[in-house]
């Protein structure tokens, strides 16, 4: 593929660039198009991106239908059928200010006026369009050959809350037909995993705009589930000698102060209540508190590593356009600790907080993520607690650790906490980017914030090292992620509902108001469906709204021999089992979690 530089030179693209220059090459068709359709139309950004390509427009008070994207697609299509030859060219700052305003392109003058005086300021022109950029561009517009407008959202003008909000339009653009198909492709099987939808269908959670966005309310399915995922993190956490405790979800402003999280963290967290004399906000993260219960007692070296658990409720207060269900939400529960180590301890444990990552992965079936020591960003401190010796002995130690336990990872610089680096693990979920789902962080700064000390063997006063983690990561996160990889269809342990008892109509319920009953005393989560539905029906709804692993088809063969037809979820299979034989199976299933 022939590309164009801002200079007029044509060369052939670099295989890495294609996407890059076809995707930023179809912003402006479509910016083109939306000018056709719209004369209007201001234009301010219009990159490529990782996945497509945006243009932020000023339209007046127009708001775009899903039937103006449908047309402005259709004129992109026209532009490339045109075949469009694509011209470069660089003008002095007066004369590129001037071509704008007789455009009435009010952003690009101001966007002109943010360059530097010696800035060269190109053009690249195809038709009618004129655009300011630095290009490379396709040579001609028939050199798009698959794209898409995936949708519209708002934008402030240079990402200001206080400038005016402009309208986003989005899209998507690949080398070939084939390449847009497999996009298509996997947008479906996203929109048939969205745990939104699925969280819907099974009635697992809800949200309501009067309740506040962001505020997920979790129904009795979901909170089945969320309580699973509770006792069994926690009986894994009191193996390795895990002390839960429960803390309140405010604390005041003088705590966060302490920590740093209001000087560092302050515009994620919910604004400040002023009762009586004191000042509060919701709590962000669970670590100040964790501080004060290590706080509250004296410590001998003898007594650590001491570690401190607690499913916490938190509140960050996210922007509207990022949440995401129970994935990201103001709202969420940590599955979160602190242990608290002197140096010597800090190889072991981290080591221990791995292999309980790992365990918990292999207990979930994960086996797509990597890890990654995040670190802080040497050129811009400012986020950062400021104390680079402390940085320096961090990093260093985190990364020496995970080096010596075997750990294969990557570092990524400007990711760590404020005040200290730490390991991410970042899975791959079935649809969409990576996240990331658990953590560990090496803290040597709030401990000394917070006035934390131990004797030691020596009798004098030490300053004990602290680490963060989150194994599940938020129990809300972890359930999305589980929601999504399954699609709904849980390991029995886990499913909401385990067995559901489907009566033919006109069938005699003795046997299964018995069996029912059999069933709740072994600690079997079941429902009795003796509803005057066709079976047909009934088996509908247990797969499809409850997915159900187990269901009993009960008739008169069954009341007849006291023996159950089981329907197994997952393979679709019928197989026969005695009253006794299939308590014995499931009871094993939800005791040993298989």
């Amino acid at each position: 593929m022939k590309i164009l530089y801002k200079d007029g030179t044509v060369a052939d693209c670099p295989q890495d660039e294609e996407l890059q220059v076809l995707r930023h090459s179809t912003a402006h068709v479509m910016a083109q198009a939306i000018k056709r359709l719209f004369p209007n139309a201001d234009f301010a950004y219009g990159p490529a991106t990782e996945r497509g390509f945006y243009y932020d427009v000023d339209l007046g008070d127009t708001k775009l239908t899903d039937e103006d994207l449908a047309n402005i697609e259709k004129e992109m299509k026209k532009i490339v059928k045109e075949n469009l030859p694509v011209k470069a060219y660089i003008l002095p700052r007066e004369e590129a200010i001037k071509l704008m305003e007789d455009r009435g392109a009010k952003y690009k003058v101001e966007h002109i006026g943010d360059l530097p005086e010696d800035a060269e300021i190109s053009f690249y022109q195809q038709g009618e369009y004129i655009d300011m950029c630095t290009g490379p561009h396709v040579t001609y517009t028939k050199a798009l050959k698959a794209f898409k407008i995936t949708g519209q959202s708002g934008a402030y003008w240079k990402n200001d809350q206080k400038n005016k909000m402009l309208t986003r339009v989005n899209g998507v653009a690949f080398r070939t037909q084939e390449e847009l198909a497999e996009y298509e492709r996997l947008q479906e099987e996203a929109k048939a995993r969205d745990h939104r939808k699925i969280g819907r269908d099974m009635k697992l959670f809800m949200t309501d705009d009067l309740i506040g966005k962001g505020l997920p309310m979790f129904l009795p399915n979901g909170y089945e589930i969320w309580q699973q995922l509770e006792n069994y993190i926690k009986e894994k956490e009191r193996r390795l000698g895990y002390l839960h405790v429960l803390t309140p979800c405010v604390g005041t402003v003088n705590l966060y102060r302490t920590s740093g999280h209001w000087e560092h963290y302050r515009e994620n967290m919910f604004p400040m209540m002023q009762v009586e004399d004191e000042e509060f906000v919701l709590r962000p993260m669970n670590c100040p508190h964790h501080m004060m219960i290590y706080a509250n007692q004296k410590h001998s070296y003898k007594d650590l590593p001491i570690r401190i658990g607690e499913i916490a409720h938190d509140f960050r207060f996210e922007k509207s356009g990022t949440l995401k269900g129970i994935e990201r939400g103001r709202h969420f529960c940590q599955n979160d600790a602190h242990l608290f180590v002197t140096p010597e301890q800090i190889k072991d444990e981290v080591g221990s907080v791995v292999n309980l990552i790992f365990d918990v992965y292999k207990d979930f079936n994960i086996t797509n993520y990597r890890c990654v020591l995040s670190l802080r960003d040497p050129e811009d401190k400012v986020k950062y607690h400021q104390d680079d010796a402390m940085w320096e002995k961090a990093e260093t130690a985190l990364r020496e650790v995970l080096t010596e336990l075997g750990v294969d990872f990557t570092e990524e610089i400007g990711e760590a906490a404020f005040y200290g680096p730490k390991l991410d693990v970042n899975v791959q979920p079935a649809v969409g980017a990576e996240y990331t789902l658990s953590t560990c962080q090496l803290d040597f700064c709030l401990p000394a914030k917070f006035n934390l000390t131990y004797v030691d063997k020596d009798g004098t006063e030490k300053t004990p090292v602290v680490l963060h983690r989150a194994i599940l990561g938020s129990l809300d996160r972890f359930m999305a992620y589980l929601i999504e990889e399954t699609k709904g269809i849980f390991p029995v342990w886990l499913a909401p509902l385990q067995v559901k008892l489907l009566c033919l109509p006109n069938t005699d319920t003795t046997f299964a108001k018995e069996l029912y009953e059999k069933l709740l005393d072994a600690g079997v989560r079941v429902k009795l469906d003796d509803r005057n539905e066709t079976i047909g029906y009934k088996i509908r709804e247990a797969r499809q709204v409850d997915r159900v692993p187990y269901m009993f088809i009960i008739g008169a063969k069954e009341i007849e021999t006291h023996t159950l037809s089981v329907r197994e979820l997952v393979t679709d299979k019928t197989t026969e089992y005695t009253v006794d034989e299939f308590i014995a199976k499931i009871t094993d299933e939800i005791k040993n979690r298989k």
